[in-house]
């Protein structure tokens, strides 16, 4: 189940748009602004040693950061027991990462640096130290000579309710479903993050983790077919959107142009452009609210979608009723 799990989340976190979430929301370094995510890649290669393979895993990003390439290497652990020597084996990863990098670039004469994350999902509470110089008795001893290196920790069973809802997107949600288990608050938080997400693709593989979940039996079939249909809803009134606001381009465009002229200036013609397409996006809104009424999607659900007024939605509930 484990192995399940961590794959899972490895497939999640090769996503760019995830990853970039990860770091911009719970990596709380001043250098994560000048990063260029859009230069970063994934590392196909496993540094993780044969003993710890079945429990965990790695992944490795390669990012520009100014004028320089920085990896960051990103440790998932589930382990149901923390590890307090942590600090002791992320080293070695990054180590055996350096002799391969100088494997394959034979004329650098630096290497590149290295920021270490540890994901952890379990359920007690982390207490391993993130320095190695506490794991090693009397370590100030050697001075300068003693060893020193720290990780970066996101936990996710640190971040309470609240907070993650107040953040409100893949990742955090994501610790919603870890942490805080509640299948009517994923609905919700799972919504709004299909209107607020631009790529779709990344709400699509997040809706296929909870499938894998639902599958190996670790959350209720039920529960995923609830997200699937909020997903697929969502999904079918942002195409009927789009279908709608395309058949009145012409028109609206037409519109404008003849508010704009009779104004007679250049400015006039741009607001008559905009006006007209406001216009035409509220009557699209209104006759998408209609439809969805009709197939029997909740006020509720079209207010969340379309944006419009309650008191909109429930006019036009009303006179579904009496039309009925």
């Amino acid at each position: 189940m484990t192995k399940i799990h961590d794959s899972g989340y490895k497939k999640l976190f090769s996503n760019k748009t995830i990853f970039r979430q990860l770091l911009q929301t719970f990596v709380k370094e001043p250098w994560v602004d000048e990063l260029d995510f859009d230069s970063c890649e994934t590392i196909d290669k496993s540094f993780i040693s044969e003993h710890y393979k079945t429990t965990e895993s790695d992944l490795i990003y390669k990012i520009r950061l100014n004028d320089q390439e920085l990896y960051i290497f990103i440790l998932i652990e589930f382990q149901s027991t923390v590890d307090r020597f942590m600090a002791v084996r992320i080293p070695n990863y990054i180590t055996n990462f350096y002799m391969d990098y100088l494997e394959t670039h034979k004329k650098v004469d630096k290497l590149p640096p290295i920021f270490p994350i540890l994901l952890y999902n379990g359920d007690k509470r982390w207490t391993a130290p993130q320095n190695i110089a506490d794991l090693i008795d009397n370590s100030t001893l050697l001075g300068e000579y003693g060893l020193t290196f720290t990780y970066f920790k996101i936990a996710e069973n640190e971040y309470d309710l609240e907070a993650l809802q107040a953040i409100r997107n893949i990742v955090s949600t994501l610790f919603l479903a870890e942490s805080h288990y509640d299948i009517e608050l994923l609905k919700r938080e799972f919504l709004a993050i299909f209107k607020t997400e631009d790529d779709k693709q990344a709400v699509s593989l997040f809706l296929n983790w909870f499938k894998q979940l639902s599958q190996h039996q670790r959350i209720e079939p039920e529960d995923y077919t609830q997200l699937e249909q909020v997903y697929r809803n969502a999904e079918e009134v942002n195409a009927m959107l789009i279908t709608a606001l395309n058949q009145e381009r012409i028109e609206l465009l037409s519109t404008g142009r003849k508010e704009g002229m009779q104004e007679g200036l250049q400015t006039g013609i741009q607001k008559g452009i905009q006006k007209g397409i406001q216009k035409g996006i509220q009557k699209g809104k209104l006759e998408i609210a209609t439809v969805m009424l009709h197939n029997g999607f909740s006020v509720d659900v079209i207010v969340k979608l379309t944006n419009l007024q309650i008191e909109l939605i429930q006019e036009l509930a009303n006179d579904e009723i009496e039309e009925g």
